[in-house]
């Protein structure tokens, strides 16, 4: 007999170019009845931005708001404006089974591990193999500068630096073994005892079935 399930955060992090966009897309695509976190910002929507699609676009005294009143899973300050996960549509579909995906860094990550979800949190960092083949993909991309490749360079080894507060650690040096190693991980974590709240239900069952035999 089938058990309720509970749902999954499930965080995704690396430095830029180690594939996690890639991996994080792929993942939708693996399972339809998983979603995608949508971020909460105060800037200002850029052309073609769809507010609850692309972000939740917030004033920035409603974003302060929300994270005094708890409705922030995790929140941070970037050049100038406020970025957070809201905390209500995340508690909606865990509490209704479903698993949501979050592209957050390593400190995004800490608050949400640390957060009254975090137990139902599994957090994955993806290395790449070298750090002269994270610069060639930042490279081959062709969507940046010099200037900003080398800020991302310069970025990439503080967020590598956190790679021991992290569950699972892939490194994802062949991206079909990774994506395959990635979903054995979801899959697994699923199937843990606190995922499946309905079974201690189905063991009472059990138990009153064995008591009749007697």
């Amino acid at each position: 007999m089938a058990t309720a399930r509970r749902g999954l955060l499930i965080i995704l992090s690396s430095p830029s170019g180690a594939g996690k966009s890639t991996l994080s897309r792929r993942l939708l695509e693996w399972d339809g009845s998983l979603s995608f976190s949508v971020s909460a910002t105060t800037r200002t929507p850029r052309p073609g931005e769809v507010d609850g699609t692309d972000y939740h676009f917030m004033t920035e005294d409603r974003f302060k708001r929300e994270v005094a009143q708890d409705g922030m899973l995790e929140h941070a300050h970037v050049f100038g404006n406020f970025y957070g996960s809201p905390r209500a549509p995340v508690e909606q579909a865990i509490n209704a089974g479903r698993d949501v995906l979050f592209d957050i860094d390593w400190q995004g990550a800490q608050q949400i591990v640390n957060s009254a979800l975090g137990p139902h949190t599994l957090s994955i960092f993806i290395l790449p193999p070298s750090i002269a083949e994270l610069r060639r993909r930042l490279v081959s991309r062709g969507q940046d500068s010099d200037e900003v490749i080398a800020k991302r360079m310069q970025k990439s080894w503080d967020e590598i630096s956190h790679w021991g507060s992290y569950d699972y650690v892939l490194v994802n040096d062949d991206l079909e073994r990774t994506f395959a190693d990635l979903t054995t991980i979801v899959t697994a974590t699923r199937l843990k005892r606190l995922q499946q709240p309905g079974l201690v239900e189905h063991v009472r069952r059990l138990q009153a079935e064995f008591g009749e035999l007697r």
